[in-house]
């Protein structure tokens, strides 16, 4: 028998907030938005400009501020590939730069205390295992995982091995699979919330399907359900909320004219603040949904995106690993891109752990089928 959703409810510890309440969690989405300029700046300036954007964000009535975090060894090959949503760098050199920016002593640490001075809550989203454990040395109340990352099950078992709460994007996954995922989490203790998103920047306010929030809430009765929104302007995000979305993420910067993979998609600060006045106040409740509604029961958008091929990861070796040797969790890499990297998609991360490799693998080398007993 299905509890009532009412009773899913996250408590976050170490605050004085949940997921689930009546106020519903917004989140200003910061992400690398403290990168503004093309050319490389010191990371003294960017931590200014990360806190810069915490301040703003706590102004305008944000719950939390989310930024993003990167560990070039475990996330991405060395290949060269340019997403269709940010065609000025190629990932490896935007991934590393945004990795240089933020060294764990010098931009996180001071951040996040920065952040609880300010009394807003710090989080960010880990890109790979490795960034996960670095984030862990931060401290972090729950954890966020992106829409491409949601089958690396190596950084979700390392997540859930935290026992803290996960939130998780649905934007470059189907049904199917996020049914798989929320499977693996629940089962295992974890407390869960899901965000319906579209991964499209910015998204065409045509293409949500917000009947899907009402969906979520009967299908995953003890789940927060949430919204991740790419569109420009707030109309969807007060309809998701009107149809009972509890989280709320957008991103956020000065301006969308700075330079940069987000800032196109994001609000500004008097925009956020507008948003959030409109939430509280409960003006949600006046806006017409019925044209961002679709149909309760269709498939994602997730499981065609044109985003996957670049955002999902393959099962690579983390390391040199002799013939002969019993697979482990950490002698596992998931990374992306998965259109290049040729080894077994991240899904299939706990069929390989325990087997045995019959030939030497070198770090990097795939793990396909063929090597494994």
């Amino acid at each position: 028998m299905k509890l009532c959703y009412m009773s899913a409810r996250i408590t976050i510890q170490g605050t004085k907030k949940s997921f689930g309440d009546d106020d519903v969690f917004i989140i200003a989405e910061i992400g690398k938005n403290f990168i503004q300029t093309e050319d490389d700046r010191s990371v003294e300036e960017y931590l200014e400009n990360a806190k810069v954007l915490v301040d703003e964000a706590k102004k305008a009535g944000c719950d939390a501020v989310k930024f993003q975090t990167h560990e070039l060894e475990d996330e991405i090959l060395n290949v060269d590939i340019v997403s269709p949503h940010f065609k000025a760098r190629d990932r490896v050199s935007w991934i590393t730069r945004n990795m240089n920016a933020t060294p764990l002593e010098k931009f996180w640490k001071p951040l996040k205390r920065h952040c609880d001075e300010k009394e807003i809550i710090f989080f960010s989203t880990p890109m790979s295992r490795k960034a996960a454990r670095k984030l862990e040395q931060v401290g972090v109340p729950f954890w966020k995982v992106g829409s491409g990352d949601v089958q690396d099950y190596a950084t979700l078992d390392f997540m859930i091995e935290t026992g803290k709460p996960i939130i998780i994007s649905t934007g470059m996954v189907g049904l199917i699979e996020l049914d798989e995922v929320v499977e693996h989490i629940t089962s295992r203790g974890a407390p869960l919330v899901i965000l319906y998103c579209i991964s499209q920047y910015p998204a065409p306010k045509e293409y949500f399907n917000l009947g899907t929030i009402e969906h979520f809430r009967e299908k995953y009765s003890n789940v927060v359900i949430g919204f991740s929104d790419h569109s420009l302007g707030c109309d969807v995000t007060l309809a998701a909320v009107k149809l009972g979305a509890n989280v709320i993420e957008k991103h956020f910067s000065h301006s969308r004219d700075l330079w940069g993979a987000d800032h196109k998609v994001s609000m500004t600060p008097e925009e956020m603040k507008e948003m959030v006045d409109a939430i509280r106040c409960g003006r949600h409740g006046e806006i017409d949904h019925a044209s961002y509604y679709g149909e309760k029961e269709k498939g994602l958008e997730g499981a065609r995106n044109k985003f996957r091929s670049y955002f999902n990861k393959s099962l690579m070796a983390g390391a040199n690993i002799p013939k002969g040797t019993i697979v482990t969790k950490e002698m596992i890499f998931a990374m992306r891109p998965k259109v290049y990297a040729g080894g077994l998609p991240a899904e299939k991360f706990h069929d390989v752990v325990g087997k045995r490799v019959k030939r030497d693998l070198k770090k990097y080398d795939p793990i396909i089928i063929e090597v494994l007993e």
